[in-house]
């Protein structure tokens, strides 16, 4: 039986899509219908500790067995939304990332070699029978990448304090998110996407901001898209927090170059590198 910790879980952050119900098709619909009438959701720590609690198994389970039956649950003017959880699938993506990310021997040592090979052959063969499948959640590890804030303005911005509670934070930690609808982030992205075009090289920013473009091209024109700070509220003091304006950077910066000045746009950016090249250094601090 596996032992669920309490401790909450650093440090990682979410841009998520939430989906009306029209959107699924049955029997799914139907699914998401009656779990969105509970009185009572998981949150991302809850799927995390599941994940990790199959991590420190003997051997380690490097992806769930089962698909998730979860999903977060949100009301957007007054129609439910739902964005699953896709465990399983996220955790095939992730073990396709992990060579890039840590030397081979901690690899081997944390996951096996034939742990890996198993995972990766199981989502071969499960990609071949579902080919159109995507994830509703991106996930990155202590850091937010910059071509997320392009799809929010800073009035969008929510920051709740610890034990404030409300704000879909049913623990009552402290949140720092942000909201919009679908055809706000796709605006934002394209008329980004077409300044950054016609003012500087391609580059990284432009390369991610086409594939996060094609990714929300995939989802239903009424959903709405989020971005969480997640776990990183918890390594960050509450004074950075509340100072955050990544967002309102990355608007400044682009407008700069759209007028034409790029001194102006490289402070923007200067503020927004700094502040996240701080928060990244913690990941190799004692």
């Amino acid at each position: 039986m596996s032992v669920v910790s309490s401790v909450l879980v650093p440090y990682a952050s979410y841009l998520r899509v939430y989906e009306p119900l029209a959107a699924f098709r049955e029997p799914e619909r139907g699914h998401w219908t009656r779990y969105a009438r509970r009185s009572v959701l998981p949150t991302a720590q809850d799927e995390l500790r599941r994940s990790l609690a199959g991590l420190v198994s003997t051997p380690p389970v490097a992806v769930p067995v089962h698909e998730s039956g979860d999903a977060f649950v949100a009301v957007v003017d007054g129609v439910v939304c739902v964005c699953p959880w896709r465990t399983r699938m996220r955790g095939w993506l992730a073990l396709s990332e992990l060579g890039g990310l840590f030397p081979a021997s901690v690899l081997d040592a944390a996951l096996p070699p034939v742990v890996r090979g198993q995972a990766a052959a199981d989502h071969e063969r499960w990609a071949e029978r579902n080919p159109d499948a995507r994830p509703w959640i991106r996930t990155t590890v202590w850091h937010v990448p910059v071509r997320w804030f392009v799809l929010f303005d800073d009035d969008e911005r929510e920051y709740v304090t610890a034990g404030a509670g409300g704000a879909g934070r049913a623990d009552g930690a402290r949140l720092l998110r942000y909201r919009t609808p679908m055809v706000q982030a796709r605006r934002r992205l394209a008329r980004a996407l077409r300044t950054l075009r016609e003012t500087v090289d391609e580059g990284p920013l432009t390369e991610g901001l086409v594939e996060v473009g094609r990714w929300l091209e995939e989802f239903h024109p009424r959903a709405m898209v989020e971005l969480d700070y997640g776990g990183l509220v918890h390594a960050l003091s509450a004074e950075q927090l509340a100072a955050d304006r990544s967002a309102a950077d990355v608007a400044e910066g682009i407008a700069a170059l759209r007028a034409g000045d790029s001194d102006a746009a490289g402070v923007a950016y200067g503020r927004l590198a700094d502040r996240w090249r701080a928060v990244r250094d913690l990941q190799s601090s004692n």
